[in-house]
């Protein structure tokens, strides 16, 4: 049975280092560029959304 995938993330070398070695399903995307323009749009979504308040729990 194959696991579906249910996250996709963008983590930086730091994150990398947290999670340790056994964190091996990770590709690394080349540092040429192309992926600027994207990087750059998905940032802007993050300044734009508003902070979501706390759920409690009771």
């Amino acid at each position: 049975m194959t696991d579906k995938i249910v996250s996709v993330g963008l983590l930086t070398q730091r994150d990398l280092d947290v999670l340790g070695t056994s964190f091996t399903r990770h590709f690394p995307v080349p540092r040429d560029n192309s992926f600027d323009d994207l990087l750059r749009q998905l940032d802007q979504v993050d300044m734009a959304r508003p902070v979501a308040e706390p759920r409690r729990l009771y």
